[in-house]
């Protein structure tokens, strides 16, 4: 899931994560925050937390935003990888 995450991230949405907790588990908020900042810690080079994880009735929500200087570094490379192959893509005068 969290590919799926960095995918929506890296097309510049924003991402609600959302843990339900049922029965006994609402005895260990603690469990869902350490797994939501695992969630941060991993996609932390290319998003920021926006919403902290927080308990709202039973769910934990957290809200992680794309992170401007990534998204600007990524498309700088990728427009320099699209005009290098334009220029090899471009016909040879013999």
């Amino acid at each position: 899931k969290t590919r799926k995450v960095a995918h929506f991230l890296d097309q510049g949405h924003k991402v609600k994560i959302t843990i339900m907790f049922r029965g006994r588990e609402m005895a260990h908020p603690e469990l869902g925050k350490r797994i939501l900042d695992q969630i941060a810690e991993q996609l932390a080079a290319g998003a920021k937390v926006e919403a902290a994880p927080k308990l709202d009735g039973r769910n934990m929500v957290m809200v992680l935003a794309p992170d401007k200087r990534s998204r600007t570094a990524k498309a700088s490379s990728s427009a320099d990888q699209h005009q290098q192959q334009a220029q090899e893509q471009q016909p040879q005068e013999t």
